[in-house]
């Protein structure tokens, strides 16, 4: 207990001078899609962890809000898709309010990038598209677990899993009684559609670099914003 202790009362100490980089307005690509390819692209080659993964905040309709890390599958002028059970937390609250943020925290990078908008429901032959892709065991689970709902146990899990894999042949494509995994009807994809996205690059003296693409009925505009 005393280690515990002594480590939170540490975390007021706890902060870095950064000074990998800056973002100059010249180096800022034409367009948000093309700048955040290159952002994503350097978090891949300096083997950052799970570089697709984003931190998805929604609330409910009385303003209960709550976030969680998913992993974002698909990023084009569109917006930004992300694929869930659609009875869990994060979908009700999307259905209820259709609004959310999303930040991809490249920390390794002293980079984040901010995304806020509406959403909406990702079409069902894009859905089906990525659901191909899925590994088995994946698509297993996706039947098996009822995202949100409380479980006695992890058991209760596994048993839930254990049956899933029974009826569809096991959880290897090749196994001779494997048969084909479908598309649950309550899965599918949800697209933030961007009316702000923000590239935010840590500088020293905690005097960041903030540029913020922001959507306009005239098209894009870049704003700097201060840290």
């Amino acid at each position: 207990m005393q280690h515990d202790e002594t480590d939170r009362t540490r975390m007021d100490a706890m902060r870095e001078d950064y000074s990998l980089a800056g973002l100059a307005e010249e180096d800022l690509a034409a367009d948000w899609v093309t700048q955040f390819d290159r952002w994503l692209h350097d978090a891949i080659v300096a083997r950052l962890p799970e570089p697709n993964a984003m931190v998805l905040a929604t609330a409910s309709p009385v303003g209960e809000v709550a976030s969680r890390s998913v992993l974002c599958k698909g990023v084009d002028e569109a917006g930004v898709v992300f694929y869930t059970n659609l009875g869990s937390d994060k979908s009700r609250d999307l259905t209820a309010n259709p609004r959310a943020a999303a930040t991809f925290p490249w920390i390794g990078l002293q980079r984040q990038v901010h995304v806020r908008g509406s959403v909406e429901r990702v079409s069902p032959e894009l859905t089906e598209q990525y659901w191909a892709t899925r590994p088995r065991a994946s698509r297993l689970g996706a039947w098996a677990s009822p995202q949100s709902s409380v479980l006695p146990d992890r058991a209760e899990l596994e048993r839930l899993q254990a049956q899933v894999a029974d009826r569809f042949g096991g959880s290897v494509d090749d196994a001779p009684d494997a048969r084909v995994v479908p598309l649950p009807d309550f899965w599918g994809g949800w697209r933030i559609v961007p009316e702000t996205v923000e590239f935010w690059q840590g500088r020293r003296s905690r005097l960041h670099d903030r540029l913020r693409f922001r959507r306009t009925d005239r098209g894009w505009v870049v704003e700097r914003l201060a840290p």
